[in-house]
């Protein structure tokens, strides 16, 4: 699990809806002396945005934001993911079709879901972009071990991306969720594959 980052423990002011309307916003309470105490120089991030949404909300809130801060500082390779809009819970993501495999040169685009039991439980996650693959459905729902049985809470939003990234370019025809295209791809992998570089060039590019 990652790291809760110094970042956060600097927030020291409350959004606005969760002040007392009757208290001077500026009296120095003995809390605020605490952290101003603590605390002397904030450090600002990228996603700093999100800062004033945290206070006061749960612990699936830190987690996204701590993954949306190291997601900026040290994005995974040929993948991009962050909040769609102001809903940190809604995110969307983008992975390259890795090189030497059938969908080679194609974007393809997917949503995350995540629930604020997360990260105890999966974020679904749905292709938008149409892909010729065994292991995902013409929905995008994908059939993934990590995002199942195998899900931990220590498992990262770049992990996951790494993994249906992996997932392109070793497909598992044998825990299919399209059962016709896993049968075509062991009975003519040929066939399969110029198909699959077809819909890459059809609709992810």
């Amino acid at each position: 699990m990652l790291e809760e980052s110094s970042t956060l423990t600097h927030l020291t002011e409350m959004d606005e809806d969760q002040q007392d309307p009757n208290q001077d916003p500026y009296a120095e309470t003995d809390q605020k002396q605490s952290l101003r105490n603590r605390y002397s120089s904030p450090v600002e991030t990228k996603s700093s945005k999100w800062h004033s949404k945290i206070n006061g909300m749960g612990a699936s809130v830190r987690r996204l934001q701590l993954e949306l801060t190291e997601l900026t500082l040290h994005p995974p390779a040929n993948c991009s993911a962050g909040p769609k809009g102001d809903n940190i819970y809604q995110w969307v993501a983008t992975i390259l079709g890795p090189a030497g495999s059938v969908y080679q040169g194609g974007v393809f685009f997917l949503e995350l879901e995540f629930t604020n039991d997360y990260p105890f439980k999966p974020p679904t996650v749905t292709f938008r972009t149409r892909v010729y693959h065994c292991n995902i459905n013409s929905k995008g729902a994908i059939c993934l071990d990590l995002l199942n049985e195998n899900w931990s809470p220590t498992t990262t939003i770049s992990q996951i991306l790494q993994s249906i990234c992996n997932l392109l370019k070793n497909s598992i025809p044998s825990k299919p969720l399209v059962d016709n295209i896993a049968l075509l791809y062991f009975q003519d992998k040929s066939r399969h594959d110029e198909i699959a570089r077809q819909w890459t060039q059809r609709f992810a590019t």
